[in-house]
């Protein structure tokens, strides 16, 4: 399976930040390894014996260099096997820095598309006023500067797929003629009046709360509906701490190999300090701080320079609790107390005094998973 430039973003000098790590170059992955207990992985002397050792644990069979065993992300790659099949939308939800380019790619993966191309366009990362062009291309003389027709990245993903990310940042007056993508297939180049078609499968991928762009009238409604046909949610690394130890070694082993040095040995209090961290910055700043704490090891001990996690803290400060993170808190308290079972006379909803719909949809507005809260437990109960 074809992974090149899986890890690039389109507009960065710097490795992405993703669930994996760097793309494979062997012909064959290795199978997916099982995971090792959780006491294990946090609390012994984790010793690397090899590029090879690293690279074989926590990945995931059939999905490259995805890194982890976690149950939430266990959950995501299901999701994966089960809309790739399809023609139909998806829409990646996630914080930044999560890996939510890396879902994408899965999917087309593990689609009927995956002999044809994976284009790529990051709505933030394009000026406005050329956002149309790189989308939907331009003729000649369209604009100052259009000196020779040019294919959008639609066209140039026609029968394959077309991966937006950030569409949250796509101006308002673009959205209508996105949509009309993916009702009927047309489209037509800046400059010209001739419809064009192209077969192309949308996903999309954003940080931000769509429906609340919706209610602010910065985001049409009817392109909401038509993204969110299968919404994928990428989970933050705070809620799968169990796969930071996999993480940890993985890109250890990268940039030690690649920095030519022999790192054999993590000691069990540089660990517990990767797996105590809420790492606001998600896989993304795991893979940076690991980058400068191969850079300052000098021996075969990993060095780590705490002094950066606290500049991390003081960067991103704890966020005072609003109403809506008070909720979630009750609810899924309500949850636990119940087993997680809703309905019924001992069921959460009782509990809360809900109605059961009522219950599932707030779960749903609130992001409230049984994975992350078993992640959660899990954690706390090696700590304790």
């Amino acid at each position: 399976m074809a992974w090149e430039n899986v890890v690039h973003s389109e507009n960065q000098n710097d490795i992405e930040a993703c669930l994996a790590g760097q793309a494979p170059s062997e012909a064959d992955i290795p199978a997916r390894a099982t995971a090792e207990s959780i006491s294990a992985v946090l609390f012994s002397g984790v010793t690397s014996r090899g590029r090879q050792t690293i690279k074989s644990k926590g990945v995931n069979d059939g999905f490259g260099y995805i890194v982890g065993a976690s149950s939430s992300l266990m959950e995501v790659l299901d999701l994966v096997r089960t809309v790739a099949p399809t023609d139909s939308t998806a829409l990646i939800e996630g914080e930044t820095g999560t890996g939510k380019e890396l879902i994408a790619r899965s999917i087309h993966e593990h689609s009927r598309r995956r002999d044809h191309r994976f284009v790529k366009l990051n709505c933030a990362a394009i000026p406005r006023g050329l956002l149309e062009s790189e989308l939907f291309g331009h003729e000649r003389g369209a604009f100052t500067g259009a000196v020779a027709r040019q294919v959008g990245r639609l066209e140039a993903a026609n029968q394959g797929t077309l991966f937006l990310d950030e569409i949250g940042d796509i101006p308002l007056e673009l959205q209508p003629k996105l949509l009309r993508i993916l009702q009927d297939g047309e489209f037509e180049r800046l400059g010209s009046t001739q419809t064009q078609r192209a077969n192309v499968r949308l996903l999309a991928a954003t940080n931000k709360d769509l429906s609340k762009l919706v209610a602010q009238s910065q985001f049409r409604s009817d392109l909401y509906y038509r993204l969110n046909v299968f919404p994928i949610l990428v989970p933050p690394l705070r809620d799968r701490r169990q796969d930071i130890p996999l993480l940890v070694r993985h890109f250890v082993g990268i940039y030690a190999e690649r920095m030519k040095k022999q790192i054999e040995n993590i000691p069990k209090e540089v660990m517990e300090a990767f797996v105590g961290h809420s790492w606001p910055g998600n896989i993304r700043e795991l893979q940076n701080f690991i980058e400068r704490s191969v850079i300052l090891t000098d021996g075969n001990t990993l060095t780590l320079p705490l002094a950066g996690l606290r500049e991390t803290i003081e960067i991103h400060p704890p966020k005072p609790i609003t109403l809506e993170e008070a909720e979630r808190v009750h609810i899924r308290k309500a949850l636990e107390q119940a087993n997680w079972v809703v309905a019924g006379p001992r069921g959460a909803a009782a509990r809360l005094g809900m109605k059961r719909s009522t219950v599932y949809s707030r779960m749903q507005k609130l992001r409230i998973f049984r994975a992350n809260q078993i992640a959660e437990n899990t954690i706390q109960g090696v700590h304790g």
